[in-house]
């Protein structure tokens, strides 16, 4: 359980440490994603730290279980948050948003499993 708890948790703080950065430079994926969602490119930077400070969280974890559960479980909201915006504007491309949903899941579950089982 050990190693799976390690792997996800890299694997998920990688993804989301390279969505901070891809906000914070504007990068042309989540650019063009928001301006499907309607999200004001003001919101980008805000955006980009949440995943950032969710990427750092769950290294954290690694030391302060409470940490990784908590940024674990704010990957999993920032995700529903993120497809229930798609949902808002009838965007049903939701392949990209629901994979990362997925894993900020998996994430949460291995993670919980890992330090309360």
């Amino acid at each position: 359980m050990l190693a799976l708890y390690v792997i996800i948790t890299l694997l998920t703080a990688t993804a989301a440490g390279a969505g901070c950065w891809m906000n914070y430079v504007r990068h042309p994926i989540p650019v063009a994603a928001a301006e499907v969602v309607r999200v004001p490119q003001s919101w980008m930077p805000v955006l980009g730290t949440l995943l950032g400070a969710a990427a750092l969280g769950l290294l954290a974890g690694f030391a302060v279980p409470v940490l990784g559960i908590a940024a674990a479980t704010g990957l999993v909201l920032y995700f529903i948050g993120a497809v229930i915006t798609h949902l808002r504007v009838r965007d049903y491309a939701l392949g990209p948003v629901s994979g990362a949903l997925a894993l900020a899941v998996v994430t949460l579950a291995v993670t919980l499993a890992y330090r309360l089982g």
